[in-house]
């Protein structure tokens, strides 16, 4: 078997449960791993490959994650890649592994094509009543007990994929012995007022419709300055994570100009959970479909502006961005207008 996989989809948490199933597997088979995780954004195809193809002298196989896979589309590196996959394949190489992932539900085409078929996976987000069964099963096994109320508050409060639900949920193990019964005022105490803010609750608050846009600014600025202020601040990370939820966004425009929000549709694109549709419905109705390219284009703009001027502009570049995607809706900043506010 081709030891090259492609692993899709919103649902994190399954996704990176798989992989490790194999990360352990490749351990128990091998030995020592050269083990490592890597952004198609921050590194060349040509580099991974490298690492593939020499890695650690000392270990006896390796292990390469690349994410941000949707981002693979140059004709030369997909050669490159079907090259090396040929070549694994005649050697009959079975000490190297390199998983292909994506956030997005599909990657280009031709890449696509180059990965077998059982190596391929989708991991879609899970129905509503799903992911409920997965957190009682979570509590249970951890030897604690939840209530209904609770449950729905914790899907309307934690982004809609297991890795998010479980990283916020183990707060409670830390806070309450076990055989507790977690109520919704236990969420409310927990969840809410210690909340890590991230790209994602940014991008919540400024979808709320209801606010003028500069109050909806005026919080986004707060929260970017909680993000910079913690210890794992990265401005890169920071653009990524905002390009997800206007890539998703552009998805949203694009299905409902086909008529395709049904849910059926909904859930093979990453919107099953209520929450979710309701947030970019309200999306929708700030950012039109071209005001959505247009605020992509603003974050990748920003992502070049970051790496060639390095650290010390990330406040300036970050704040300035945020200003142009919530009162420009994606213009430059050139075309600033008092009217706008």
């Amino acid at each position: 078997m081709i030891p090259v996989y492609l692993y899709v989809g919103p649902e994190f948490g399954l996704r990176n449960e798989a992989i490790e199933k194999h990360k352990i597997a490749a351990e128990k088979k091998f030995g020592t791993l050269d083990y490592h995780l890597l952004y198609a954004h921050e590194v060349s195809l040509g580099e991974v490959l490298s690492i593939l193809q020499g890695g650690n002298l000392f270990a006896d196989a390796r292990f390469v994650v690349l994410r941000n896979a949707e981002l693979i589309k140059n004709k030369d590196d997909i050669e490159l890649l079907r090259n090396w996959i040929a070549g694994i394949k005649s050697q009959n190489y079975d000490d190297v592994f390199l998983f292909l992932v994506s956030d997005e539900t599909s990657v280009d085409k031709k890449l696509e094509n180059l990965i077998p078929k059982e190596n391929k996976q989708v991991f879609w987000e899970m129905f509503e009543n799903k992911k409920e069964e997965w957190l009682r099963n979570f509590f249970k096994q951890n030897g604690f007990k939840i209530q209904e109320d609770a449950i729905t508050v914790i899907l309307e409060m934690v982004e809609n994929n297991t890795e998010a639900l479980k990283n916020e949920c183990s707060r409670f193990f830390v806070c309450f012995d076990q055989n507790h019964t977690i109520t919704e005022e236990d969420v409310e105490q927990i969840l809410a007022h210690n909340r890590e803010e991230s790209p994602f609750t940014l991008f919540n608050s400024v979808c709320d419709y209801t606010k003028p846009s500069s109050v909806r600014l005026d919080n986004a600025l707060s929260i970017l300055q909680k993000i910079r202020n913690s210890k794992e601040s990265n401005g890169i990370q920071f653009i990524a994570g905002l390009t997800w939820c206007f890539r998703k966004l552009k998805l949203w425009h694009e299905l409902n100009s086909k008529g395709m929000l049904g849910d059926l549709d909904l859930k093979k694109n990453g919107f099953a959970a209520n929450k979710v549709q309701n947030q970019y419905k309200n999306a929708a109705r700030i950012w039109n479909y071209r005001e959505t390219n247009k605020v992509i284009s603003i974050l990748a703009d920003t992502d070049i502006q970051l790496r060639q001027l390095g650290s010390n502009c990330e406040d300036n570049l970050l704040e300035l961005m945020i200003y142009s995607i919530i009162i420009k809706k994606g213009e430059k900043i050139e075309n600033y207008s008092m009217e706008a506010l």
